[in-house]
């Protein structure tokens, strides 16, 4: 019998609190996530925080970038109620619950070494899960052996053989738009279970359920559990 379908929620509970806070995270293990999607950008005194863009202005209303702001600046970009975590913070919410995991999504340039430092040091390594691109994912896999990897992925085509066997992903990662029977089935006959985001409609959800998807990513996480849940085939 196969296994549940993982849960994954974006950037925490983006519908309810703002992405990539604790707020967020909390409020997405609350609804029942398997794993919270995290992004991770290095302050410029080397402090790893959640946070998606290389600026603060988007969500922050702060022009400035985050690799010019140190960790003690970073603490008066607040909102209510509301400031930029720091990836320790983001680890010890989820070892709180048991059972959870992070997922640290890495862009290319991503700050693996000191994110990997950072797990390691509260002894977290199997909490934690990676997903990104190619060059990230190499990146962690050299420093991280056992660590979990979901390789993000825009091509119909498989990756070699030869970059599967270095990376060793559990997952191959698309967005839902590539995602059809053949991938489905191409991406179990390698080995790997199939991931695929950002699935916020419920029509899309049980698409993707049917096609035998072993892992959603959604905005709307409360709405993702139960569709998993009741998803009868």
């Amino acid at each position: 019998m196969k296994s549940r379908v993982r849960a994954v929620a974006h950037r925490g509970d983006p519908y309810l609190h703002r992405e990539n806070t604790l707020p967020a995270v909390s409020a997405a293990l609350a609804a029942g996530a398997d794993a919270v999607e995290v992004d991770v950008q290095l302050t410029r005194d080397g402090v790893p925080v959640l946070l998606h863009d290389h600026t603060l202005e988007r969500l922050w209303n702060d022009p400035r970038r985050i690799d010019r702001v140190t960790l003690a600046e970073l603490e008066e970009v607040a909102a209510p109620g509301l400031r930029i975590p720091t990836l320790d913070e983001a680890l010890r919410s989820i070892a709180a619950v048991g059972g959870a995991r992070l997922m640290i999504d890495l862009d290319e340039d991503g700050p693996v070494a000191a994110t990997w430092q950072a797990v390691s040091e509260l002894g977290l390594q199997d909490r934690v899960a990676f997903c990104g691109p190619v060059t990230a994912m190499l990146a962690v896999r050299e420093l991280a052996p056992g660590a979990e990897i979901s390789l993000t992925w825009k091509r119909l085509q498989l990756p070699k053989q030869r970059l599967l066997a270095e990376l060793r992903p559990s997952f191959l990662n698309p967005p839902f738009g590539l995602v059809d029977e053949r991938l489905v089935a191409s991406v179990h006959d390698a080995g790997m279970g199939l991931a695929t985001w950002t699935v916020d409609l419920r029509r899309t959800m049980r698409r993707m359920l049917a096609l035998g998807v072993d892992s959603l990513t959604s905005n709307r996480i409360a709405l993702l559990r139960r569709t998993i849940d009741q998803y009868q085939p």
